[in-house]
């Protein structure tokens, strides 16, 4: 790469327009241009270039980032997290920001609490790759009563979305409410986590993101995150990698090939002479009270 040159992709994203993965769709969608020409995937940027998003032109952004916008947002329950202006109640327009921001990660439209907007689309993979083990903080209220078994479950693991769940943080709080520390950003992960072992969760709220607290904003408010919390996020996020693996915002390893779910004990199999060999299937085990295999979506979004 010459000197000064930088891939399209990163000279979209850099300047606050989208996030890289969103300014890979652009360029494939044939709405970006170089120059008056259409560019491929992986084209770079050199100074003087004139880039161009439909008919918006796309300047270089600062190199200090001084120009960067970056919120915390107490995303109220009914809102939801697209940029896509023409659904209705989405957060760009709930936030109602007069730069071009865009959220890192995303909260369910049943869900509430705390969540990032920016317009540095480079920092957004570095914080939400799973990998990179940034603390999330979520409050759960449920529909029937806890107890320790169930804390120590959802601590250990539960096989959902073809992998096992990470071990995390769950302490009890109250009868139907427990707290819980995540690195994952899996799709639904909380309330799938509770509904595998029998549980509903009626309330969900994002309490905490790496060192920024959700405390002091009302539902519907935000405000601009301080240097101090900006410098300690830089830090923690100084040697992550850049971008997630294509196909997923998130990275998430492949189920073992001999993955076992011993620590899960399902209703024990019937002796096979108390089986109906003369069909192929047998009603009263498919009927029984042992728990579904839950087969979710394989989307994975940072949605709890």
């Amino acid at each position: 790469m010459s000197d000064g040159e930088i891939r399209l992709n990163k000279f979209i994203s850099d300047s606050g327009f989208c996030s890289r993965r969103e300014a890979d769709k652009l360029i494939e969608q044939n709405r970006v241009t170089i120059n008056g020409k259409v560019p491929e995937l992986g084209t770079k940027v050199a100074p003087g270039d004139e880039v161009y998003v439909g008919s918006k032109q796309i300047k270089a952004s600062a190199v200090n980032k001084s120009d960067r916008v970056y919120i915390a947002y107490n995303k109220p329950i009914g809102i939801t997290c697209t940029t896509e202006r023409n659904v209705r109640g989405n957060i760009v327009d709930a936030i109602g920001h007069k730069e071009r921001i865009f959220p890192i990660g995303r909260l369910d439209k049943p869900s509430e609490g705390l969540i990032f907007l920016t317009t540095d689309g480079d920092i957004v993979n570095k914080i939400l790759r799973a990998e990179n083990a940034h603390d999330k903080e979520y409050i759960v209220t449920v529909d029937k009563p806890l107890n320790e078994r169930f804390a120590e479950r959802m601590a250990r693991g539960v096989p959902i979305l073809d992998t096992i769940t990470k071990p995390c943080v769950v302490t009890i709080q109250s009868r139907f409410v427990f707290k819980i520390i995540l690195t994952q950003g899996l799709n639904r992960q909380i309330r799938r986590m509770c509904e595998y072992l029998g549980y509903e969760v009626t309330k969900l709220k994002r309490s905490r993101i790496m060192n920024v607290h959700l405390s002091g904003l009302k539902p519907g408010q935000w405000r601009n995150l301080t240097q101090e919390e900006m410098d300690e996020i830089n830090e923690s996020v100084k040697h992550s990698n850049k971008t997630a693996s294509s196909g997923s915002e998130f990275s998430v390893k492949p189920k073992a090939k001999n993955t076992h779910f011993d620590a899960y004990p399902r209703v024990a199999k019937k002796p096979n002479n108390t089986k109906n060999r003369n069909s192929r299937t047998n009603k009263s085990d498919r009927n029984s009270d042992e728990p579904s295999k839950f087969k979710p979506s394989k989307r994975k979004f940072d949605r709890k």
